[in-house]
């Protein structure tokens, strides 16, 4: 146990955080997201939720200032007629780490599986909302 890092950051995904580069992605899936299909290298925190998890990662994980949108979510298929309520919230705790007004990009389903493909991990969740899969870039750590 470490003082000042938050209990649901498992050392499993401390350690890939740490091991990520400038420009690497990581994918946050719901519990829906075909995560053990797609990763390169999977992360399990079932029963936690993307939100909690996106405040304790964004404390020590910098977006990167080099990419227009460095957050990306997965589009809601054509003809749906879900209203994804939880971007807002993850727009509300994206902009508590990053000044800039608009981070997020909607990506189309089968792109968004590809990119997750090519992203250095997937963290698995047990997030129920739907269209709650988010793909952060990391930017680079300046102190």
């Amino acid at each position: 146990m470490l003082k000042g890092v938050p209990a649901i950051l498992s050392p499993e995904l401390l350690k890939i955080l740490m091991e990520m580069g400038h420009g690497d992605e990581i994918v946050f899936a719901d519990g829906n997201f075909p995560a053990a299909s797609v990763a390169q290298r999977l992360v399990r925190c079932d029963g936690h939720g993307v939100p909690e998890l996106l405040r304790a990662v964004l404390q020590f994980f910098p977006l990167d200032t080099f990419v227009e949108k460095p957050a990306a979510l997965m589009q809601v298929v054509p003809g749906d007629n879900t209203r994804p309520g939880i971007w807002d919230e993850y727009r509300s705790i994206i902009q508590q780490y990053d000044e800039r007004r608009d981070t997020l990009e909607q990506v189309e389903r089968f792109a968004f599986y590809e990119r997750a493909k090519q992203a250095y991990a997937v963290v698995a969740t047990g997030e129920r909302a739907l269209y709650a899969n988010i793909i952060l870039t990391k930017g680079v750590v300046v102190e």
